[in-house]
């Protein structure tokens, strides 16, 4: 596994963060950009599985005919 594949969502929302700020500030040489260009596009594709990761674990509430809840059932059209 890669260091990113290791970090969490949040981890990886930060350093992706950091990295459009930095590229946004344009203060980076042209080959710094890219590597943080090419290492951003790396950290997006994470925070994105790991996000589609998260939806297939939802699970929404069931409700008895009384309206208690009763149980969880997968999410529907994920």
């Amino acid at each position: 596994m890669t260091e990113i594949e290791n970090m969490s969502f949040e981890d990886a929302m930060k350093e992706l963060e950091a990295t459009v700020g930095r590229l946004e500030h344009g203060e980076a040489t042209l080959e710094e950009s890219i590597k943080l260009y090419e290492r951003g596009a790396l950290l997006r594709a994470h925070c994105d599985q790991r996000l589609r990761e998260a939806e297939e674990r939802v699970e929404r509430i069931t409700l008895a005919a009384n309206g208690q809840p009763q149980g969880t059932a997968p999410a529907e059209g994920l």
